[in-house]
């Protein structure tokens, strides 16, 4: 089976910024075509919109993807532009941080509506898609979607309830519909990633050495992944080389999640 994914349409939301800009770059750069997606249009054209201008394999889309209309328009402008979709990639995600004692805090709601639910309905409207476009023939592969999500849901921190929460329930509902939309040939895989160095991280560990150590001290290859290593991950994925792979949640953290963090603490 092949890695190629070039020829192919993919979408990928949360696209203006961090890893899922760094997907959608890849991507073009393996021959796909890809409409950005993000609802930051000024980081979008900033980031892309010279690229867009330039390039026929290029799009970008701006619009809140909490929304249904936005969700149907973007799929318009997707078919318009490439008269199909192949690949989802479902990169918008946002943290905050949470009160745990707090019954005024909303965290988990607002975390659970941006990083599940309106991956969810993305992925029902661009499957009921690839179905369409599909006229009809099952069993054989007709799409991939793939789900970003955190080596949190697997780690519990009373700061990060939220982002745990709304991060596991993002791996159910990748396996939940993997199940659901294995009959139809479309298969449901998610990366699971710790700490990547994009440019908001970058800022973060400005200054603070303490940080970095403390990142680096418990991920057993001893460093920080790289936006591109779980762009790799996502290629993967989204090829004929996992066209039996789904309904998985590949971690991509450099066996941060293989240690008991009391461990390195003692050390």
């Amino acid at each position: 089976m092949s890695f190629s994914i070039s020829g192919k349409t993919a979408i990928v939301t949360g696209a203006a910024n961090g890893v899922g800009l760094a997907i959608g770059r890849h991507f073009v750069r393996m021959g796909a075509n890809v409409v950005f997606a993000d609802m930051d249009e000024k980081a979008l054209i900033h980031e892309i919109g010279d690229e867009a201008e330039k390039e026929e394999n290029i799009r970008i889309f701006a619009g809140d993807l909490r929304k249904k209309l936005t969700i149907a328009n973007l799929l318009s402008a997707t078919v318009d532009a490439f008269e199909r979709v192949d690949i989802l990639v479902n990169a918008a995600r946002q943290v905050m941080e949470t009160d745990p004692l707090d019954p005024d805090d909303n965290s988990v709601e607002e975390l659970l509506q941006q990083n599940a639910m309106t991956a969810l309905r993305v992925s029902q409207a661009v499957a009921r898609r690839m179905i369409k476009q599909a006229d009809g023939e099952t069993g054989d592969p007709i799409g991939a979607i793939v789900n970003l999500s955190s080596i949190a849901a697997r780690r519990a921190h009373p700061d990060l309830l939220a982002y745990s929460v709304s991060s596991a329930a993002s791996d159910q509902m990748t396996r939940s519909l993997a199940v659901a939309l294995a009959p139809h040939g479309i298969r449901v895989n998610a990366v699971a990633f710790g700490s990547v160095m994009s440019a908001s991280l970058k800022g973060s560990l400005k200054d603070h050495d303490e940080m970095r150590e403390a990142i680096v001290e418990s991920t057993p290859l001893h460093r920080i992944a790289s936006p591109g290593e779980v762009s790799d991950a996502v290629q993967y994925l989204a090829s004929d080389a996992a066209a039996f792979v789904t309904g998985q949640i590949i971690t991509v953290d450099g066996g941060r999640t293989l240690i008991d963090p009391a461990a390195v603490a003692a050390h």
